[in-house]
């Protein structure tokens, strides 16, 4: 998976792509990620980016020629990846859309700044605005940073295990059970016994009900589109019992 970064700022990304899982992948060959410097594609010598908007108003807006000229020399080297613009009115990130960006060749993320882009940038060039909550940051970089890393984890290679990747919170539409390792014993806290079994149906299935105990207390939204069983249903009217007065 080849990652083509287009921001104002690529001295922000430094740190994450150097550390811990991304590293390791980068190295591994599993990703790649490439910064490009929109500056770079400005058309004056003071390396203008952005202009003050049409119709008035607070703030800067990013201009159209830079983005579009940089857009453009990074598509000749990847045409089939997609464009996606992080944006506070973007589509949420999930991780089942995670999952299915990991399936495609090659992403270019443009990161916003100041107000906003032009809007002739997004009728052009964009495939897809993505969110990564309902809160306003100072810049896409963070944003791009979060989907780099959530899409990362899914790319053969990426993890040492492919288990990891599927067993986790939101990966069946539930949050994930709680984990334990040892001591046994923590201040009074004792690890559940059905864990200490060796009893892998009894644990499979404690497991799967604590998913479920702490979707429901937790994001009972969840529940709507998860993937639910009869068994799964059985428990949860059980959990609903137990919860009326």
């Amino acid at each position: 998976m080849k990652f083509q970064i287009l921001t104002l700022f690529p001295a922000m990304f430094q740190g994450p792509l150097t550390e811990s899982i991304l590293r390791r992948g980068v190295e591994s060959g599993a990703i790649s990620v490439d910064l490009h410097n929109i500056r770079d594609f400005a058309l004056d010598r003071h390396r203008t980016v952005d202009d003050a908007p049409y119709g008035g108003g607070a703030g800067m807006v990013m201009k159209v020629e830079p983005l579009a000229a940089c857009i453009e020399a990074v598509k000749a080297q990847a045409p089939r990846a997609r464009v996606i613009l992080t944006s506070p009115r973007g589509e949420p990130f999930t991780q089942a859309m995670a999952r299915e960006l990991a399936a495609e060749d090659g992403l270019i993320i443009l990161c916003g700044r100041y107000e906003g882009i032009d809007e002739r940038v997004l009728e052009l060039y964009v495939d897809r605005e993505l969110s990564i909550g309902d809160f306003v940051l100072t810049g896409g970089e963070l944003a791009a940073m979060v989907i780099v890393d959530a899409v990362s984890r899914l790319v053969p290679g990426v993890l040492g295990s492919e288990e990891s990747a599927l067993d986790e919170s939101f990966s069946d539409g539930l949050l994930e059970y709680p984990q334990y390792t040892r001591p046994p014993e923590f201040r009074g806290r004792t690890v559940p016994p059905v864990l200490l079994s060796g009893n892998h149906r009894e644990i499979d299935r404690w497991r799967r009900q604590q998913a479920l105990r702490q979707t429901v207390q937790r994001r009972p939204d969840l529940l709507a589109t998860a993937h639910l069983t009869r068994e799964d249903e059985k428990f949860l009217r059980e959990l609903a019992g137990e919860a009326a007065p």
